[in-house]
């Protein structure tokens, strides 16, 4: 079976919705067995269940990527062997310059720069032995220009450059390390900034925002899975140090 992650062990991140419960849901449908590390594990009851209603295999651990202990802690206790880490938890900012506080940047800075850095120390010393793959959640504000996302941006543009970092140091160790940039992905976050900031006009918002993809519609998070299903198999072994936009055209046609 090709993509098969039978007998590999995964760590996503963020794993109880969105992006990241698609993921996991995917990698588990493919033969992993895959811990999601979430801040609530309230949240990671539904994945839990759809995963082993399709056959497969999940642990939900509670933790804060943001915390180094807490990290190294949860993996120490996973396994001595793992295969796959998905760095996907992350939160958003919407703002210019002038409307980021050093708060702003201080919460941005530990989840989304600091909380990648902790996945991948933790696991890295148990990927030297055997090799591993990573797999870091970008985005297009990686490379582009977005509007009011001062904060967000820098701190994708970062996960950008840590992912080129780590795959140029470990190759020699067998350690793959890539990453995803999506574009506008349908989830339950981008109806809930919609609900809350256009009241009344839900419709007319979601098409519009719809319409910023060139291909005329959003992404959906069962898109994003299947690139990273590929990105983490032993199908794109020749691929390492690479973002991949999966983004509508946004990035290249939108000019």
């Amino acid at each position: 079976m090709k993509f098969s992650l039978k007998g590999k062990t995964a760590i996503v991140t963020g794993g109880g919705s969105g992006i990241g419960k698609a993921i996991s849901l995917t990698l588990a449908g493919q033969g992993a067995l895959v811990h999601i590390l979430d801040l609530s594990l309230e949240d990671t009851k539904i994945t839990l269940k759809e995963i082993e209603d399709q056959g497969g295999k999940a642990i939900a651990h509670c933790c804060n990527v943001a915390n180094q202990k807490e990290v190294k802690n949860t993996i120490e206790s996973i396994s001595d062997t793992i295969d796959i880490l998905v760095n996907n938890a992350g939160i958003a900012h919407i703002g210019n310059l002038e409307e980021t506080a050093e708060a702003d940047m201080d919460r941005i800075y530990d989840v989304n720069i600091k909380g990648v850095y902790n996945c991948m120390y933790a696991v890295i010393g148990k990927m030297k032995a055997k090799g591993g793959v990573i797999l870091n959640m970008a985005s297009i504000a990686s490379t582009v220009g977005i509007t009011d996302r001062f904060a967000y941006s820098m701190s994708k543009g970062a996960v950008l450059t840590m992912t080129y970092s780590v795959a140029k140091d470990y190759l020699n160790y067998g350690i793959r390390c890539n990453s995803i940039s999506p574009a506008r992905i349908h989830t339950p976050f981008v109806d809930g900034f919609i609900n809350k900031n256009y009241p009344g006009k839900e419709k007319e918002m979601f098409e519009n925002l719809s319409k910023t993809q060139p291909i005329g519609r959003m992404g959906t998070p069962e898109e994003v899975a299947n690139l990273a299903l590929y990105l983490c198999s032993d199908e794109s072994s020749f691929i390492t140090g690479t973002d991949f936009p999966i983004d509508g055209g946004f990035i290249k046609l939108n000019g």
